[in-house]
């Protein structure tokens, strides 16, 4: 049982140099590019608590999660621990599965769901099966994980082809653009390291963390202005940019201007 937690039990290795900068730490700069996990995600849960108060305190879960995420990929990339592999895997399988039963939109359910708390609770059974399966074969949850990420993305696509707010588009295409940056230097690092061993630059798991935190940023700031102009419309919701909104780049995030139930165009 202690080779689970082991130095190197997991058979999964990222391009990185294993202790180059450190002899405690197996991947350097793939465990320290989690920081940003700790930084972006306190920085989302006040941005989001407006949204959260209104709609439901379950929002900062999403968030809460992240910090989970970014500590358990922190040990997994010190160790390359195999009990670090399951922690960082599951953690992001979770976030999946509570993004999908918050924000998920309601009139592309199936047919024989009849409302968000049946749709959880087939949410919570599949990712409790799935947790299970994980177990079996290990080397291939990270390719089941970016298959439930490129759903989310698709469905995104689907939802801004009747979007007609700018604003809205843009984050949309943000949103796309960075998961697509994200996906590409994850999918270069796995497949492509003996090139980039060849130039000296063993980085790009590293660059994946930093882009997937803000891909997830902006993505779950338009799930949550889709999800509050389905389901809290009264709200008025608009989508705003931090620290300034004037400069349209750096984190966004939902406000409610309205406690009218006026229907808002999206």
């Amino acid at each position: 049982m202690a080779g689970v937690f082991s130095y190197e039990s997991s058979e999964v290795d990222w391009c990185e140099d294993n202790y180059r900068h450190s002899e405690t730490v197996a991947e350097y700069f793939n465990t320290m590019s989690n920081i940003i996990f700790f930084v972006v995600s306190p920085i989302m849960l006040y941005l989001l608590h407006p949204y959260a108060r209104e709609r439901s305190l379950a929002v900062h879960l999403v968030w809460v999660m992240m910090i989970f995420v970014g500590l358990f990929s922190m040990y997994f990339h010190m160790t390359l621990s195999l009990v670090g592999q399951f922690l960082d895997e599951l953690a992001i399988l979770w976030l999946i599965a509570i993004g999908y039963s918050l924000w998920f939109p309601r009139r592309h359910f199936p047919s024989f769901v009849k409302d968000r708390s049946s749709f959880s609770r087939i949410v919570l059974v599949i990712t409790v099966v799935t947790t299970l399966s994980s177990f079996v074969k290990p080397t291939i949850n990270a390719y089941a994980l970016n298959c439930f990420a490129l759903h989310i993305v698709y469905s995104l696509g689907i939802e801004m082809r009747s979007c007609t707010n700018r604003r809205a588009l843009r984050l949309g295409f943000q949103a796309i653009g960075l998961w697509v940056l994200a996906i590409s230097c994850w999918i270069s690092d796995r497949f492509g390291c003996s090139f980039w061993q060849k130039i000296n630059f063993c980085y790009l798991h590293a660059i994946w963390h930093i882009l997937i935190v803000m891909a997830t940023a902006y993505g779950s700031a338009l799930m949550s202005y889709i999800d509050a102009h389905y389901e809290i419309p009264y709200s008025l919701p608009d989508l705003q940019y931090w620290p300034r909104d004037s400069w349209a780049i750096g984190l966004p995030y939902i406000v409610l201007k309205g406690t009218t139930k006026t229907k808002k165009s999206c």
